[in-house]
């Protein structure tokens, strides 16, 4: 027993330690920054309501292994908490507490655990988020059975609504899942199983609102604060310069997945947490695969483009950078008009881009130029013949989603792409010299009030700046590793 205790206490020490030395970067965005986010969103809400959000979910990968952690955008956006296991409350009006005091806010968070922090990292628990994140009104997850607020009164309870795809930890009675059960108990949830549990359920309330925090949480997030500017312009930084170290190094006989790593290292290396999505490097005709993730092409051809879809996530906020390339540095004919009409499309819905413009008018424009562009190059017979060449819109918003939250109409300090490709596959109604052309050109802009910034231009993008680049040595030149079949054991 005494020996029991004495790990106990080490355990204590050590997780103590933890919250006082957590070896974090210094330059997230601070609590003030949050607590004004979730005082704009108590201003949008309507009257007499309340706005409830929950943590992600954690996913299994495979038996006791999970995916690393990543939190709900719209968590992180009104708090900064980065774990599992919570769900915060923003009141419209000030709630009375027991105890007399008022407040406008309340979070439940996982509690700290010694054990669990020795093996899975550390936890803020209900004072670290009180005093790192300046919620007063934080408490463990295992108070929130215990929370009686009157739901019935608030004329709205809005929240998103459930996928069923939450785990039980049957071990946990605070986990996700326990604290979506007690919150639907507690709002009188419409529960669509009653009749297989054979539970007499009442008939739900009218004040369940599982679509308004769509627009109200799009029209704070589409528009970005100086503060997350700063953010995305490192995460577009660091994706261009593993777009321009990766035209350097690469060359023929090189795979898709070496190509993505060389990508990524850069991105560690520059301290991105994270990628923003799936990397896409797609190597001659698997760039018409428009999320093509395997990249499992084990050789890249002397005569192929490759398509170079990357970006890193730095403290949350994601960029979202394409480029095309051609392996061995030098466009052919075909590809070099394809890419030239690619990029005249995009620079002219860049042109068209300012406050006021539809979206989808920057699609307009571009599909306009292609259009014609392929039926000058006899692609296709007329500028008006339908086809499967130019699939997707151009435009869309960037910030904590790589498609991130935001209104259709461009406003000044929204955070968008334009990305116009063209894509042809093998076996196309088509002259075959242009078979397995595949080129998407893509660049992240803030929209400000004159028309939109460039943000990504450190990337080349025009064949020129390209062929330039890829001249260029790089310092994995000389990295080589040994075969693996020459390794003697």
């Amino acid at each position: 027993m005494k020996r029991l205790l004495s790990i106990f206490i080490l355990l204590l020490a050590f997780t103590g330690s933890f919250a006082q030395n957590s070896d974090l970067p210094n330059d997230f965005l601070n609590k003030g920054w949050y607590k004004e986010r979730r005082q704009k969103l108590r201003e949008s809400l309507p009257a007499n309501s309340v706005a409830v959000f929950f943590a992600n979910a954690v996913r299994n990968r495979a038996n006791d292994v999970d995916y690393v952690y990543h939190q709900d955008p719209n968590f992180f956006y009104l708090t900064g908490y980065r774990e599992p296991e919570a769900v915060l409350f923003v009141f419209k009006d000030k709630q009375n507490a027991a105890n007399g005091t008022q407040y406008d806010e309340i979070i439940f968070v996982q509690e700290r655990n010694a054990m669990r922090e020795m093996w899975t990292g550390r936890r803020l628990g209900a004072d670290g988020t009180k005093t790192q994140l300046g919620l007063d009104q934080a408490f463990n997850g295992s108070e929130f059975k215990k929370y009686n607020v009157d739901f019935s009164k608030f004329a709205e309870i809005l929240f998103y609504d459930f996928k069923n795809d939450v785990r039980d930890n049957a071990r946990d009675s605070a986990d996700l899942y326990s604290l979506i059960e007690e919150f639907k108990v507690k709002v009188n949830y419409p529960r669509k199983d009653a009749s297989t549990l054979n539970v007499a359920q009442e008939q739900p309330k009218n004040n369940l609102n599982t679509r308004g925090l769509y627009k109200l949480m799009a029209d704070l997030r589409g528009i970005k604060t100086p503060e997350e500017v700063a953010l995305l312009r490192k995460a577009v930084m660091i994706s261009c310069v593993g777009q321009a170290e990766v035209m350097k190094a690469i060359e023929p006989g090189m795979s898709e997945r070496e190509v993505q790593g060389i990508h990524e290292y850069v991105f560690k290396k520059y301290q991105a947490e994270d990628l923003g999505y799936p990397s896409i490097v797609g190597g001659g005709h698997n760039g018409c695969i428009l999320h093509y993730i395997d990249n499992y092409k084990p050789s890249l051809t002397n005569k192929e483009l490759i398509l170079m879809d990357l970006g890193a996530e730095f403290h949350g906020y994601t960029a979202d950078i394409t480029r095309t390339v051609p392996v061995n540095g030098k466009f052919s004919p075909e590809q070099k008009a394809i890419y030239e009409l690619v990029l005249k499309a995009q620079e002219a819905s860049m042109a068209a881009c300012k406050p006021g413009v539809e979206m989808g008018q920057l699609t307009t424009v571009s599909r306009e130029i292609i259009n014609k562009g392929l039926a000058e190059l006899g692609i296709i017979k007329s500028a008006d013949e339908r086809h499967m060449y130019f699939p997707h819109g151009v435009s869309h918003h960037i910030g904590l989603d790589v498609h991130d939250a935001g209104g259709r109409t461009l406003q000044e300090n929204m955070a968008i792409t334009i990305e116009p490709g063209i894509y042809i596959p093998d076996d196309s109604k088509c002259d075959k010299k242009w078979w397995g052309i595949a080129v998407r050109i893509e660049d992240d802009y803030l929209v400000n009030k004159e028309g939109c910034e460039l943000l990504s231009g450190y990337a080349p993008r025009t064949v020129a700046e390209i062929e330039a680049m890829m001249k260029q040595s790089s310092p994995l030149d000389k990295f080589k590793l040994p075969a693996l079949e020459s390794i003697k054991k």
